[in-house]
């Protein structure tokens, strides 16, 4: 008699255990169909195109730039499924393979897309880098040589452009004539510079060399800054060469050459 309860205590056990595991199966089954409906945020889907950041795509999904399926979204929680036709300006966009290359640029290249005028531009450089449309990461002026970076990683790319985040570069510029130890220490304590204050993080003669050669650490993204700063105390830069840019270094990669980062590289950046 006590086996048999005993035995029918451990069916009844077996029977709950049997239907909670059901249950279970349900609700996780529940849950999967639930997040396959998710799908994305349109921001983010925006974002991973290439096409901007999600802060960017925020505005214009707000101006009536984007639409989904034919229909014009401005929701700005709207979620992308696996089938949808998304569009920017009227063009299809989808979510494409990240990019990350790093360029040694050369003389003689202007920073952008695309030049009116026919003039060599970094793209050239890149060209077969990847089948993704890349984009330079700020700018390098014609004449300034060293680092560029180019991804099609919205994101990533305005988090390394905005002051804010101070990403540092170094630059090694060489002189018309020797700089003076007192203009070194006034660059060093900061100065004006146009109604506007600029303070460079480390300056230095650059050591075993003449010291027309000077190292230049700086996190402020002016247009020409580093020139500026040298023409403001009457010097001219003969030669601008940017050997660092956040992480990032020149090590084994010669002038007019590039390479794809590492992934550990990738994930450094993302750190900053």
């Amino acid at each position: 008699m006590s086996f048999q309860k005993q035995s029918s205590r451990g069916r009844d056990k077996k029977s709950k255990q049997q239907k909670f595991s059901s249950k279970r199966r349900k609700i996780t089954s529940q849950s999967k169909i639930s997040s396959d409906k998710k799908g994305i945020r349109l921001n983010k889907y925006i974002a991973n195109a290439g096409i901007c950041s999600r802060r960017e795509a925020d505005v214009f999904i707000k101006s009536g730039n984007v639409s989904v399926n034919g229909k014009n979204i401005t929701e700005m929680g709207y979620q992308v499924q696996p089938n949808d036709v998304v569009k920017f300006d009227g063009e299809t966009i989808s979510l494409e393979t990240k990019r990350y290359i790093l360029l040694n640029k050369p003389k003689n290249f202007i920073t952008t897309t695309s030049d009116e005028r026919g003039r060599k531009t970094v793209m050239d450089l890149v060209i077969n880098a990847t089948k993704e449309r890349l984009y330079p990461v700020g700018r390098l002026d014609r004449n300034t040589t060293g680092l560029l970076l180019f991804t099609n990683d919205g994101e990533l790319a305005k988090k390394l452009t905005h002051p804010k985040h101070n990403i540092h570069k170094i630059y090694h510029a060489s002189l018309n004539k020797k700089l003076d130890i007192k203009d070194l220490h006034k660059i060093a304590d900061g100065f004006i510079l146009d109604g506007k204050p600029v303070q460079v993080d480390e300056i230095s003669y650059i050591t075993g060399q003449s010291k027309t050669e000077i190292g230049v650490k700086i996190h402020s993204g002016r247009n020409r800054i580093v020139r500026r700063i040298f023409e403001h105390f009457g010097y001219e830069v003969i030669k601008l060469d940017r050997v660092i840019f956040a992480n990032l270094t020149k090590k084994n990669l010669p002038r007019g050459h590039w390479r794809h980062l590492t992934e550990l590289e990738v994930n450094s950046l993302k750190m900053l």
